[in-house]
C-alpha cells in the first residue's frame, strides 16, 4: 500500500505561531553537544573508574545508539500528543540522566546513563527541525533551518575544547554537571517561551510504519543508507579513540585533544560547502562516489601510516581532515538520494536513514574500541567502511526498487 503523502504534511493546518530560532538551536544542539563534549574526558574516566580503554569508548557508543533510537520515535509520537509535552519529557530525561551520570560510581552505570541521556536528549535533535517546518514553509523554512543548522553545527566544533578544558580543570564529573545545567535551562526556557505548534493526533502511527516497511524493502534505499553511514558515521571509530591514540601512543597533554577534533568538524564543514558548490556542475551520485572515494583514499592513507609505525600527529590528522572533508561531500548527497526514492514519504526516509546513520556510528565506535592499539582499530574500521560504502553505492546505483 502506498502511503497518502497527505498524511506526511503539515502545511495545510500550519498553526499561526512563532517560535524563537535560538532556543530551537540551544535545545537542538543539546543532543550533540553531550556526545562531543565528553570524548576528550573518555582517559580521565578510564582511569577514575578503573576501566579499559574500550569500555570507556561504550560510553559514547551507547550515546550514538541512544540518538539512533530517538530518530525513529520522537517524529511519530510528537505528531499524535505534540511538540511540548513530548520535548519537555526528553528535556526532563536528558537533565535527570545528566545528574545521575555525574555520580556514576563505575563504567557500567555510566555506559547506561550515557544512553538514557541520548534518549532525553535526542528530542531537540529531532522536534527543534519539526517546530521550524510546523511554523513556516517554502522558502522560509528553508531560511531558517539553514540559519539553525549553522548554529547547531557550532556544537561539534567547540564541545571538544570545552570538555577538553572542564576535564583537565574541574574533572571529568563536571561536564555533567554542565549538561544537567543546559537541560534544566532548556526546560524552563522552552515551557515559557515555546508554544504548541502541532494540534496533535496529526499522522497515524501504523501509516508511518507501512512507510518504514515500504523503504526497507527498496535495495536502492537500502545501498544509500548504508553507503551513507560507512561513509560518514564511520568516523566516530576515530572520534572515540582519538584521545587514546593522542594521549598514549602520540604522548600529547588532553588540553590538545579538543583542538584535534575541532579540526576533523572543519573539514567536514568544508566538505558541506563544496557539495553545496559543485552540485550545479556534477550529478549528486557523481559527487556522492567522488566524496566517499576520497575518504577511502585518506583512510588507507592513515592505516599505511599507522602499519609502517610512522604515525605522528601530522601522518593522523592530515589524512582523517582530508576524510572529514569527503565525508562533508558523501553525506549531504548520499541522503539526497535515499530521500529521493519516494518523496511521498520523505520524512520517514530521513527518520529511518538518520537511525541508520547512528546505529552504523555507534557499531563502528564499538569495533574501533577493540584490541591495544587504539590507532590501528580505527583505521582498519575507517578504511573497511570506507570500501563498504562505496560497494554499497555501486550496488544501489544499479537495482531497481
Amino acid at each position: 500500500m502506498r502511503p497518502n503523502p497527505d498524511n506526511f504534511s503539515s502545511t495545510a493546518n500550519r498553526p499561526s505561531v512563532s517560535a524563537p530560532l535560538w532556543l530551537l538551536a540551544l535545545i537542538t544542539l543539546s543532543g550533540t553537544l553531550a556526545m562531543h563534549i565528553f570524548v576528550p574526558a573518555l582517559p580521565h574516566t578510564a582511569h577514575d573508574l578503573g576501566a579499559s580503554a574500550g569500555a570507556a569508548q561504550w560510553t559514547l557508543s551507547a550515546y550514538i545508539l541512544g540518538l539512533a533510537l530517538g530518530q525513529l520515535t520522537y517524529g511519530p509520537v510528537s505528531d499524535h500528543f505534540g511538540r511540548r509535552p513530548v520535548l519537555a519529557a526528553g528535556l526532563v530525561v536528558y537533565a535527570l540522566a545528566s545528574v545521575a551520570a555525574m555520580l556514576a560510581p563505575n563504567i557500567e552505570s555510566l555506559i547506561a546513563l550515557r544512553f538514557v541521556q541520548a534518549l532525553g536528549g535526542c528530542s531537540g535533535l529531532v522536534l527543534g527541525r519539526a517546530i521550524v517546518r510546523d511554523t513556516v514553509s517554502g522558502d522560509d523554512a528553508a531560511r531558517k533551518l539553514s540559519l539553525m543548522n549553522l548554529m547547531v553545527y557550532m556544537g561539534p566544533g567547540l564541545s571538544p575544547l570545552i570538555g577538553s578544558l572542564l576535564a583537565e580543570t574541574t574533572g571529568w564529573r563536571s561536564i555533567f554537571v554542565a549538561l544537567s545545567l543546559l537541560g534544566f535551562v532548556n526546560l524552563a526556557l522552552m515551557w515559557r517561551l515555546l508554544p504548541e505548534t502541532s494540534g496533535g493526533a496529526g499522522h497515524d502511527i501504523a501509516t508511518v510504519l507501512r512507510s518504514y516497511r515500504h523503504l526497507t524493502a527498496s535495495r536502492r534505499f537500502i545501498g544509500y543508507t548504508i553507503g551513507g553511514g560507512c561513509a560518514t558515521t564511520s568516523l566516530y571509530a576515530f572520534i572515540g579513540a582519538a584521545p587514546f591514540i593522542f594521549t598514549d601512543q602520540l604522548h600529547r597533554p588532553t588540553h590538545e585533544i579538543g583542538l584535534y577534533l575541532f579540526l576533523t568538524i572543519v573539514g567536514v564543514w568544508f566538505g558541506s560547502l563544496a557539495a553545496s558548490r559543485l552540485i550545479g556542475g556534477f550529478s549528486t551520485r557523481r559527487l556522492m562516489v567522488m566524496g566517499n572515494m576520497l575518504t577511502c583514499i585518506a583512510a588507507i592513507a592513515f592505516l599505511l601510516f599507522v602499519l609502517s609505525g610512522s604515525l605522528t600527529v601530522l601522518s593522523t590528522i592530515i589524512p582523517i581532515v582530508v576524510l572529514c572533508f569527503g565525508a562533508g561531500i558523501a553525506s549531504p548527497t548520499a541522503l539526497a538520494e535515499a530521500m529521493s526514492i519516494n518523496p511521498a514519504i520523505a520524512g520517514s526516509a530521513s527518520g529511518l536513514y538518520g537511525f541508520a546513520q547512528m546505529a552504523i556510528g555507534a557499531l563502528c565506535t564499538t569495533l574501533g574500541g577493540f584490541g591495544g592499539n587504539h590507532a590501528l582499530a580505527a583505521a582498519l574500521v575507517l578504511a573497511g567502511a570506507g570500501l563498504i560504502a562505496q560497494a554499497a553505492f555501486w550496488w544501489a546505483d544499479r537495482v531497481r526498487a
